[in-house]
């Protein structure tokens, strides 16, 4: 039986100004009939694919300063919305949110579009997530670009996420683009806040963002704890890709010392590109972040 879902009128989109993609969409996906996945593909090479993971509570439009970056190098950028968020239906129900539900979209997704050569970029549940998923496509990743996140193993992440926790525990509605705003007040424009708020209409369309905090596999026995020791494993191990690290030092929950200890869980992974102004949402300063890792790689511009 499909979960009832809500659909974001599109007329909540029309004004976006900094992210003037097409949206493609997916309603096939196999385990997912009748659920609606968006996605922007922009780029026409095949060589190269950049799939760009966002998390909490944010969709798509929070890579809109690194996609034009990797598209005026000549790369494919393909950025889903998670089920919750952005274009992607909603589930109304809280309990349709696990972590297995989302992985296994993604993984699907990926399988569904016939992605190759990926690097992937991602922060927040999009690392939660996207880092659990080259353990069981490895032959389709090849680089990695990783901002503020973590690979939670049923164990404390730190300190400061159990207050958010909590607070989005007891919050009556989240304030979503009210978090961006103070994450990154000089970054975010009006026009910024209203596309952060465009996905939710009232606080029905929260449902992901309500649930997300909560999933975070941050004590023993939680759902998707042994994806992250299995991707611990992977990435200290097996990965042999090519990876960059940038990090938003004012980020209070997954900042400097969270990130350290994630560089050292990544096999090869090189010092990080610190960014000072930067608090969690590390993708508001994402264009020489992007620059930096194109450099990096060495696939940048031709």
């Amino acid at each position: 039986m499909n979960p009832e879902t809500l659909r974001t009128p599109d007329e909540r989109f029309a004004l976006l100004p900094g992210y003037p993609y097409t949206p493609h969409y997916l309603e096939d996906l196999p385990g997912y009939a009748g659920l609606r996945m968006a996605y922007v593909d922009e780029g026409e090479s095949a060589d190269e694919v950049f799939l760009c993971l966002h998390g909490e509570p944010t969709w798509g439009y929070l890579y809109r300063k690194m996609l034009p970056v990797f598209r005026q190098a000549g790369h494919r950028v393909v950025v889903p919305d998670l089920y919750g968020f952005g274009r992607s239906d909603k589930p109304v129900d809280d309990a349709v949110y696990t972590f297995d539900f989302h992985r296994e979209s993604l993984l699907r997704f990926i399988e569904r579009l016939d992605l190759k050569n990926i690097t992937l970029v991602c922060q927040d549940w999009g690392g939660v997530l996207g880092l659990t998923l080259p353990m069981d496509m490895p032959e389709r990743f090849t680089r990695l670009l990783v901002m503020n996140t973590a690979m939670p193993i049923g164990e404390p992440v730190s300190g400061g996420f159990a207050k958010w926790k909590a607070f989005a525990a007891r919050a009556p509605e989240i304030p979503v683009s009210g978090m961006l705003a103070s994450d990154a007040w000089s970054e975010v424009t009006l026009m910024d806040a209203l596309a952060y708020d465009a996905p939710f209409p009232d606080n029905r369309y929260k449902a992901g963002v309500r649930r997300f905090p909560q999933l975070v596999p941050v004590e023993p026995g939680m759902a998707g704890a042994e994806h992250g020791v299995r991707a611990r494993a992977f990435w200290a191990n097996d990965w042999r890709g090519d990876s960059f690290m940038a990090v938003g030092l004012r980020d209070a929950v997954l900042g400097e010392a969270p990130m350290a200890q994630l560089q050292q869980q990544i096999r090869g992974c090189p010092a990080p590109m610190h960014v000072a102004e930067a608090g969690h949402f590390v993708q508001e300063y994402g264009k020489g972040i992007a620059e930096a890792a194109l450099a990096h790689f060495g696939i940048g511009p031709h």
